[in-house]
């Protein structure tokens, strides 16, 4: 009988412990279900538990107003489209001078591309040289893609509150660009939970298959260094590194493999964290961790294990293919004095590249 498990009833004094516990306490990153002696996917249960919390209003304020700035201005910053577009007007400028060549290009609005490439907003707002460093890959590699003018955020925090009805109408944003410009791939920037939000659950959300292919940039580099696209110097990269794998992107998303077979090629010395792959103990930062100022405490301290494992590893750079993950990792640099560096995978690439000299010289 539920009264002999200690089961209370459901009032709003509950409702509201478990504001405390679905969001202040579980970053939905799923490790404990791999513990789980019955099998349950536990961060399922989470998830569902704060979607019951958004139907009666009672997501935390700060969550929810990523959510609505996303439903209004089409991005979680609202960035407005003219501020975007000169933003990576002035970064193809600084992609043409650190490559030398003036031909190279941020396609904008290119219909019919190949590859529609979505962005955190964090990227053109606070950390511009990932998306320059992201740019050098396609450049490189002469691939056919383009950003959107609108319908370019990858993220979906619709994921973290448990509004599938909003998660959808964010998802849609993506699906929209992709019609519109009549691109054949979406690629999804170094971003664990928009990877899984634009790959496994948007069409949970929207009731219906995407018509076209989603891949994780990842996938992506990996496959231009298969097929010899890109040329890549390790010696540019010389102490240890190692790397951070985001619950959503390797855990939830089943992308683990590629990020490791590009460092091996890109890094002198690639050395594991432990655990790792759907082992890897979660940094802190998901489920919207970072956007709930009242729980900034305990996902510091929850950190503390990742920052342990970073320690062991005794790499002096940490890649992190995910920027609220790098975001999180970032405090815990500081908060735990680790003095490493933290990169995108991206990042690494780009930094290694060895271009052919141009025609003529």
């Amino acid at each position: 009988a539920p009264t002999l498990l200690g089961a209370r009833s459901f009032d709003r004094a509950m409702a509201r412990k478990w504001v405390e516990a679905v969001f202040g306490r579980c970053s939905l990153c799923g490790r404990c279900s791999l513990n789980c002696t019955t099998g349950i996917h536990l961060a399922t249960i989470f998830r569902a538990a704060r979607s019951a919390l958004a139907e009666m209003g009672l997501v935390p304020s700060d969550l929810q107003s990523v959510v609505a700035t996303s439903l209004e201005s089409g991005n979680n910053m609202g960035i407005t489209k003219q501020d975007w577009i000169e933003t990576v007007e002035w970064i193809e400028e600084e992609l043409q001078t650190a490559v030398g060549d003036p031909g190279a290009r941020i396609p904008v609005d290119k219909a019919g591309a190949k590859i529609l490439f979505t962005v955190n907003p964090r990227e053109p707002k606070f950390f511009p040289l990932t998306l320059q460093a992201s740019a050098t890959v396609f450049h490189a590699a002469k691939e056919d893609w383009t950003v959107a003018s609108e319908g370019w955020d990858l993220t979906n925090y619709g994921l973290f509150t448990g509004d599938s009805v909003q998660a959808g109408a964010i998802a849609e944003n993506l699906w929209r660009s992709m019609q519109r410009l009549g691109c054949r791939v979406l690629i999804i920037g170094e971003c664990g939970h928009g990877y899984a939000a634009a790959r496994w659950e948007a069409p949970e959300w929207l009731r219906r298959e995407p018509g076209f292919e989603v891949r994780s940039f990842l996938e992506l580099m990996e496959d231009y260094f298969r097929d010899r696209r890109l040329r890549v110097d390790p010696d540019r990269h010389p102490d240890p590194v190692t790397l951070h794998d985001p619950c959503n992107l390797v855990r939830h998303g089943g992308v683990s493999e590629p990020q490791r077979a590009i460092l091996r090629r890109t890094v002198r010395r690639f050395v594991e964290m432990i655990p790792n792959r759907a082992e890897n103990f979660c940094c802190g930062g998901g489920g919207g961790q970072l956007a709930m100022a009242r729980f900034q405490a305990k996902r510091i301290q929850a950190g503390g294990v990742k920052a342990e494992q970073i320690r062991r590893s005794g790499a002096k750079t940490v890649v992190a293919p995910c920027h609220n993950c790098i975001d999180q990792l970032m405090e815990l640099n500081r908060e735990y004095k680790l003095g490493v560096s933290i990169k995108t995978v991206a990042e690494m690439v780009a930094d290694a590249l060895v271009f052919d000299p141009p025609v003529g010289r």
